[in-house]
């Protein structure tokens, strides 16, 4: 087996390990969410809106980085009921 086809191998073999961590991580991430909290009303969907609204502005202002955006943006959204 030539080293390209091995070293290929290899790079597929890692990238399909990831996706099944990944997707493990998510399965944990709905299931532990769905146990521990109850269902958000209306108004509270809204406000999470409200604040990921205020959010993007704040990052198309350039008022804080894409590290801090993304780090708020994934807290703001694993808060949304999303059935």
């Amino acid at each position: 087996m030539s080293q390209a086809r091995f070293q290929k191998q290899q790079r597929e073999k890692a990238r399909r390990e990831r996706a099944e961590a990944k997707s493990a991580r998510k399965e944990e991430r709905r299931e532990g969410r769905e146990a521990d909290a109850p269902p958000l009303t209306a108004s509270e969907q809204a406000s999470i809106l409200d604040e990921l609204a205020v959010l993007h502005a704040r990052f198309a202002a350039d008022e804080i980085t894409f590290e801090d955006f993304e780090q708020a943006k994934s807290l703001l959204t694993e808060r949304l009921d999303v059935r």
